[in-house]
């Protein structure tokens, strides 16, 4: 049995037709290969999805069970290793550990203050948009998209605005994957850990404080590593999520006039582009603890499975025949499912929604400067994630002090 290549230019085009293809010849497990040499399984099933996150006992979040990388498989520099390669946090923990670092993190969020997040947001939108008002264009993933969830992260772990910038630098140096990522990487491991010692002697209504003195007890370094899994990780889905929806807008008659004629909401786009257009494709991942007959498939012990996310919110056996969205339907897995589903999900959308729902405020005559068609995606496995948002509208005059 060949497997489907994950990488490369196969993820630049249509991936809605790649995972179909993938569904008809393998059904909902397939084999796929996440770099040359490197063999996994994708998740494609919607109620095979649900199995492997809610069962701990057959498929671990543990990455150092990965049996490509125990037999050198996975090269040292591999760019599959930032998003796979173990870490002491949340997102590599199983029973009682994770349920330890889950209560944490997720008491930290619910702490938030929702309003004051919207006001900090619309402030921060303002902002990002003053700088491009004037001009008449603009690159909104750039410029918009990618920059305000990293602004909004930076205020709710603690860090002063004038630490923001930097911050911004060195997460954009990091998921471009070129030479100034070691750089970035470093800088951002020195701004969050300065960020770490201070708040353990002077602490704030923030979420580092709220990390550190939680009664789960959490150490220094894993509050660290939990802080950069919110600002790096947290950042890509929230930028995608918010282009896509803007793109969605634009290019989408049934949206560009309702939205602006109030039969349906800035919520039901976000929700759509959740179902059709899922920021983060697939996900790393679990990894087998024994071999096991699953989804038609033999796993082996050790085999890394891919949780398919995109695919299985447009599986055929939880859809509609006619293909609708129901508005309001957030049944899809778009945010993971079990005990692993993503406890920044509130936050993330109101950040999303009050970006968006700004823009078309501030910019309403706002339209694509490019073709829909020449619109591109980059070649990542995770994101679903556009390379470029090019824009045009009237020039307006700055607003925010």
């Amino acid at each position: 049995m060949t497997p489907t290549a994950l990488h490369g230019e196969a993820l630049t085009g249509d991936t809605e037709a790649l995972y179909e293809r993938l569904r008809a010849e393998h059904g909902p497990v397939a084999p796929v290969e996440l770099e040359p040499g490197v063999p996994a399984w994708l998740v494609l099933g919607y109620r095979e999805l649900l199995e492997v996150t809610r069962n701990e006992e057959c498929f671990s979040h543990d990455s150092r069970r990965w049996r490509a990388l125990r037999e050198g498989l996975v090269r040292p520099d591999s760019p599959l290793l930032p998003m796979m390669g173990y870490r002491p946090t949340v997102l590599f923990a199983d029973g009682p550990e994770h349920r330890r670092l889950y209560r944490a993190v997720s008491d930290g969020f619910a702490r938030l203050d929702q309003h004051a997040l919207r006001r900090s947001t619309v402030q921060l939108s303002g902002m990002l948009l003053d700088a491009v008002a004037p001009l008449g264009r603009a690159d909104l993933l750039a410029d918009y998209a990618q920059q305000l969830p990293l602004w909004a992260a930076s205020r709710m772990i603690g860090l002063p605005d004038g630490t923001a910038p930097e911050l911004v630098g060195a997460v954009r140096a990091m998921v471009d994957s070129g030479p100034d990522a070691p750089a970035g990487n470093a800088t951002l491991q020195r701004i969050l850990g300065d960020l770490v010692r201070h708040k353990r002697t002077e602490p704030g209504e923030d979420l580092t404080s709220w990390l550190l003195a939680h009664p789960e007890g959490l150490s220094p370094e894993e509050v660290l590593h939990h802080l950069a899994v919110i600002v790096v990780a947290g950042n890509g889905p929230a930028a995608n999520w918010t282009a896509a929806t803007i793109r969605l807008l634009l290019t989408d008659a049934r949206f560009r006039s309702h939205v602006t004629g109030g039969r349906l909401t800035v919520d039901a786009a976000l929700d759509e582009v959740l179902w059709r257009d899922a920021p983060v494709q697939n996900f790393p991942g679990r990894y087998a603890t024994r071999d096991l007959r699953f989804g038609g498939q033999h796993i082996r012990e050790g085999d890394a499975l891919l949780l398919g996310l995109a695919a299985a919110n447009r599986d055929p056996a939880v859809r509609p025949p006619d293909g609708h969205i129901v508005p309001g339907n957030r049944s899809h897995l778009a945010f993971g499912a079990g005990p692993h589903t993503c406890p920044a999900r509130d936050p993330g959308r109101l950040i999303a929604h009050t970006a968006v729902d700004t823009l078309l405020h501030r910019l309403p005559d706002l339209r694509l400067a490019v073709p829909v068609e020449e619109l591109a995606y980059r070649p990542s496995p995770w994101a679903r994630a556009l390379t470029a948002l090019p824009v045009r509208f009237a020039p307006h005059p700055t607003a925010t002090a």
